[in-house]
């Protein structure tokens, strides 16, 4: 029955797929005979989910299939030398499915790892859950743990006992760019390496490269650090959007090139360059890794995690839009700032920044520097200007929700909102992977004796995470402007001042003393949530000179 079976089963497949076309040409019965047209458009959405289920069962059905190809005839052929094995393999896997022999040995690398490591994201890729896209980009950032770590990445995207906010999307449902972004979030910060150590080796490899291609052009691309990088391109962004305008031609991405184009290829003297236009960078980082007590990664807005010590130079170096957030110490999202006045505070703006990090909007990459505030409830309808009522889109975004049957539904203060499209289907938000902040050794040594510090694992519940803490990094040199506090150990500089004046933003400066804006900054002072081991707080129990508070032990 063997062979049999599966000429039967395509057999099948193929008399399915012709009457999907035959549906998708209007040709067969009508999904509604009230408004036939109405009901082929939805049914065709139908369609595409469908197809999108079994293309993913498809790919996972081709790489169990190359895993057992390839175990069988090395045990038809074992005195073949290991290597020559291997590349026989892969020109025969090649051969049948057209591809070229590095494609075919990233197919058979990915379907091993999912065959052997990965049998979480294996099921999901079987059942539909997944894409192969979304298999690979697991793949590849599982690729440099150990077993145990590549079991715990996968689990924390694929174990349905992990839970999760009912409105955040999952991971089927966000592209598979947004998974890899993600992945390798989780990876930096849960990796056994130091994120130093391999980033020193990454910086030594940057690089140009020149690549050409079709039609008289050609590409022109750099590896560089990423704050180097994200600060270049932010750049660009702000150039272009102040090069637009009723009389400008250009589209937004073309400006961007010229722009690029300009300032490789002059002195950088063009007087449209304004010093104004300053190159920004969004940099969030744990208090004890900016201290050096732990090796946390820092976070870089529109890129992710990057070393301590590049957060720590922006830091000394007075990055313009390093911001002080008050994040909660049980998952290291941040806190709700309310206001009830319409016009959207700097630090408001900040703090959607933070929650969102980047357009909320489905599979849009757009980072946060360049989108818009805009009220989810529009204020003339009854909606407040809370965190809770505020989006943060990209201007296509923002532009596509009022001018089409686009609409955001309702967010949170820790969670972005989901939307609606004009066919009544309901994709949910993608969700930012807040984790607790690392706690140094010193200070889980130092916790009160009422709490069990056997049940903690750097501030979070003990076995989450497969790695021992992260080592200290202590010490190293003081920044510019360190002093001495009173304990004798070293203190650290305040922050540089809040990003630059911006028009679409409050300057707390410009505004009247009589304005009722106070009113509402005042009403509503930002609350600290009690943590919830026997009513501890974190907080106000410790203090920065002598520790805990000895009474509470």
């Amino acid at each position: 029955m063997g062979r049999e079976a599966v000429e039967k089963a395509f057999a099948d497949i193929r008399a399915a797929l012709a009457v999907l076309n035959a549906e998708v040409d209007g040709r067969g019965e009508p999904f509604s005979a009230a408004d036939p047209l109405a009901g082929l458009a939805d049914g065709n959405l139908d369609i595409l989910a469908g197809a999108k289920e079994a293309e993913a069962g498809l790919a996972g059905l081709k790489a169990r299939a190359a895993m057992t190809y390839a175990d069988t005839a090395q045990a038809l052929a074992p005195e073949m030398p290991a290597r020559a094995q291997e590349m026989a393999i892969a020109a025969e896997i090649g051969a049948v499915l057209a591809i070229g022999p590095r494609a075919a040995s990233t197919f058979l690398a990915t379907s091993h790892a999912l065959d052997m490591t990965l049998p979480l994201t294996l099921s999901a890729l079987q059942t539909g859950t997944i894409s192969w896209q979304h298999a690979l980009a697991l793949a590849d950032e599982a690729a440099t743990l150990d077993p145990a770590g590549a079991a715990a990445l996968e689990a924390h995207f694929l174990d349905p006992d992990i839970p999760k906010p009912a409105t955040a999307a999952t991971i089927g449902e966000i592209p598979a760019h947004r998974l890899r972004h993600k992945a390798r979030t989780w990876r930096e910060r849960h990796h056994p390496g130091s994120i130093e150590k391999r980033h020193t080796k990454a910086v030594a490899d940057r690089r140009v490269e020149y690549r050409p291609d079709q039609d008289g052009m050609a590409w022109l691309s750099a590896c560089l650090p990423a704050h180097q990088a994200m600060a270049g391109w932010n750049r660009l962004n702000a150039l272009a959007r102040a090069a637009q305008g009723p009389d400008e031609a250009r589209t937004l991405t073309q400006i961007r090139a010229d722009e690029f184009a300009e300032a490789i290829l002059t002195s950088g003297s063009n007087p449209a360059h304004s010093s104004t236009i300053r190159a920004q960078v969004l940099v969030t980082v744990p208090v004890f890794s900016l201290t050096g007590e732990t090796g946390e990664p820092a976070v870089l807005d529109g890129y992710g995690p990057i070393p301590p010590s590049m957060a720590r130079d922006l830091v000394a170096n007075g990055a313009d839009s390093f911001h002080r957030v008050l994040v909660d110490p049980r998952d290291g999202a941040p806190l709700e700032i309310g206001r009830t006045s319409y016009r959207v505070t700097k630090a408001m703006r900040n703090w959607l920044r933070m929650r969102d990090g980047k357009c909320p909007f489905p599979g849009c990459n757009n980072n946060s520097l360049d989108n818009e505030a805009d009220h989810l409830l529009a204020w003339h309808k009854g909606g407040t200007t809370g965190i809770s009522n505020l989006g943060q889109p990209c201007p296509k975004h923002h532009r596509l929700r009022h001018t089409t049957g686009w609409k955001p539904t309702p967010a949170t203060h820790n969670e972005p909102p989901g939307w609606t499209s004009p066919s009544g289907r309901h994709y949910k938000s993608e969700h930012q992977d807040w984790e607790p902040p690392h706690w140094p050794e010193s200070l889980l040594s130092a916790l009160p004796a009422r709490l069990d510090p056997g049940k903690h694992h750097n501030g979070q519940a003990h076995g989450r995470l497969p790695y021992p803490p992260m080592p200290g990094v202590l010490p190293f040199p003081p920044m510019p402007g360190a002093c001495a506090c009173p304990s004798g150990d070293l203190a650290y500089p305040e922050p540089p001042p809040e990003e630059p004046e911006d028009d679409n933003l409050i300057d707390l400066d410009d505004i009247p003393p009589d304005d009722p804006l106070w009113d509402d900054f005042y009403a509503l002072p930002p609350i600290l949530p009690q943590y919830p081991l026997n009513d501890w707080d974190p907080i106000n129990d410790w203090n920065p000179i002598t520790g805990w508070d000895p009474a509470l032990t």
